[in-house]
Parts: structure tokens; sequence; C-alpha cells
């Protein structure tokens, strides 16, 4: 049987300025989703939010971009954001950029992370959901889920996954794609998506003649930019991704290694500065220090004929103590930088900032030399 996954989020409103969604906007996206699960629309839900980011999780059987799941998700996020103007809570509303639905989520503001693909006998998938940060953040952890035999040890010694997969990858300012296949490509692949802020993998699929069917994918990534689409900066991407695990793909821990490192981002405070990916439990997703660092949480549940089973807070195990400590070491001293590179973003992905406002007062006090 066919299902579809679908999370669809957005940044409606938070406590405390951009820190943490409030349990009453939770509660008035599960009342709203309730609804639709009730009379049929939907097989199942979870609300779910990493730091300022109301996070829906929905299971269906319409396929990807169906308009009727998109305006359920659209229509419970004005509700939020009503909710959110109400109780006068920080940015509410802020990734709604237009007061009208036209069929489609995308480009309206909400990030959409969805994947259409056969269940499997047990069919266990991750939802990672990041804070502060930017669609590229996903580049490295993905890559090493699905082409690094360091992290991936299924790579080298079980026969289905030795032959490798497709990596569907993105130019996000020229808004092309290329399929591009692993091992063969691996170098290829890392030339592009090592530049994070412009190549993103978005989806990453089995190769033909493998255990799994060749056109359905294993990951997604969302891929919204918002200042491409406001026009400016109104805050950072803030992405998700689903990544499908086991029987012929890389095993649950194996999938979670690849968080276990740290690695700097672009997003951080006012999407201004790089810093470290934390990896935390539900309860450590709200983001203070400096309005971080980039924080991201990790949601494991089982299938059921699109029911959803769990989830589980996968990052809430102490082995990941370690890395919470490097990523707040790392956040130490790239904040003793101040407003200097490589803690601030270099000048052309400062373009997208506020910063251009205050340079532009200054552009005629500038002599030819």
């Amino acid at each position: 049987m066919k299902i579809t996954v679908s999370i669809i989020k957005a940044d409606v409103g938070s406590v405390a300025g951009h820190t943490i969604v409030p349990k009453e906007i939770i509660e008035v996206a599960e009342k709203a989703l309730e609804e639709e699960k009730q009379n049929g629309k939907i097989i199942d839900y979870r609300v779910l939010n990493a730091g300022d980011d109301l996070d829906l999780i929905i299971t269906h059987k319409k396929g990807v971009d169906d308009q009727e799941i998109h305006e359920l998700a659209w229509n419970t996020f004005k509700k939020a954001a009503d909710v959110a103007k109400e109780l006068k809570l920080y940015g509410a509303g802020q990734d709604l950029l237009s007061d009208a639905f036209s069929g489609n989520v995308r480009g309206l503001g909400p990030g959409v992370a969805e994947m259409e693909f056969t269940e499997r006998g047990a069919e266990p998938v991750i939802a990672f959901l990041m804070d502060k940060t930017e669609p590229g953040a996903f580049n490295l952890p993905i890559f090493r889920i699905f082409a690094d035999p360091f992290n991936t040890a299924g790579l080298v010694i079980d026969p289905t996954l030795h032959n490798g997969f497709v990596f569907e990858i993105w130019d996000i300012y020229e808004e092309k794609r290329v399929f591009m296949q692993t091992p063969e490509e691996m170098y290829d692949i890392l030339a592009l998506i090592g530049g994070k802020s412009r190549f993103v993998i978005k989806r990453v699929y089995p190769k033909e003649g493998g255990k799994l069917p060749a056109d359905e994918p294993v990951a997604v990534i969302s891929t919204e930019k918002l200042y491409q689409i406001a026009g400016e900066y109104v805050g950072k991407d803030d992405p998700v991704a689903l990544v499908r695990a086991q029987s012929g793909l890389p095993a649950v821990g194996e999938v979670l290694e690849a968080f276990a490192f740290p690695h700097l981002v672009s997003g951080w405070m006012r999407g201004s500065h790089n810093g470290p990916i934390m990896p935390v439990p539900f309860k450590y997703s709200k983001c203070t220090r400096f309005d971080g660092p980039p924080r991201c949480v990790a949601a494991g549940f089982q299938l059921c004929n699109g029911k959803i089973i769990g989830p589980v807070d996968m990052f809430d195990d102490p082995v990941f103590d370690y890395t919470r400590q490097k990523a707040a070491d790392i956040a130490e001293y790239m904040r003793r930088h101040g407003p200097f590179e490589p803690h601030r973003l270099p000048s052309e992905d400062m373009e997208y900032t506020t910063l251009p406002k205050v340079m532009n007062k200054l552009k005629n006090r500038f002599e030819d030399i």
C-alpha cells in the first residue's frame, strides 16, 4: 500500500522572542488535525515543534503536493497564527507570506518535505526538524548516511546497500536540478553540496535493480528559502527532512550517527552567523544563547497502514551529550569572533539579511581612491 508522509512547518508565533512554540499553539494544531482525521481526510498526524517552528507530520494516501493536504496545513497555520496574535506572541504569522491559499503552500512561506512510497512489512521513518538554519544544513548528514562508509557500515558489509544510491541535488539559485549516483560520482557530488548555501540535496533514491523501488524516495528535505520568497530577510528557513531506514537502507543507528558531529551551519542570530548544529531532545529544542545555537530534533516512528506508532525522541540519549558539549564549545569559540567572519556570514550571504539597510546610509560617504 502506498502511503504519503508529509511534514509541513511554519513559524506562526513563539514565546519570549524566537524561543519556543507554546502549548496553546500546539493544542490549536492538534484540534484542527484531529477533526480532519475523524472525517477521514488524513490517516494520522503528530504535532511537534523545533524551537519556534510548528511542525505538522501528516500521513495520507493523496500523494505529494496534494491541494487538500496543503490547504489543510495552511488553514491549520492560519488558525494557530490567529491565536498567536491574540496572545501577542512574537513573530505571529511570520512565515505566512500571503493572505490567500493558492493550491499549494510552496512559495507561501511554509517549508515542505513529503514522500510517497510503498509501505514495507516494517517501515521505520525518522523526521528531522531543524531550527535557526538553512536547507543546506542537511547536506553533510544526508551524504554521510547514504554515501559515507565511515558513517554507514552497511555500505561496505550489506550487499543490499553496496550498490549505492541516487542523489537529487537542487541549485536553488538557478532553480535547476541534477541526478547523480554514488559511489561513482561521489567526488562530483561533494563538489556541489559542499557549497551548501546554493546546492542542496533534495531527495535520495535507491538504484535500479535493488531491493526497493527506484522511483520511491528514501529521504527528502525541504528546500524553501524564505528570502527568495519574501524578497528580504524574514527569518531563517528552518528545514525539515524525512529519512526511511532498515531493510535495504541504512540502519536507524547509522542514520543517527551522521548527527554525532556538530558541523557548522549558517543561520543562528538574525540568520547572519555560522554555528554548530546541536542534536537535542525535544525538551531542549528551545533556542536561547544568541537565539541558538542551531538545533535539530529527531522523531522516530513506525508506520502501520499509515498510522503513526510513536514518535520516539531519538536524541534523548546521554550518548549524544558529548556531541552537545562539543557544540557548546564550538558555539563559545565562534561567539568570541563577535561581528567578524567566519562567525558572521560572508558578504554575499549578508546581502539577504538586514545589513544592506545599514550599508545603504554609508554609500554616499565613500570616495574614489
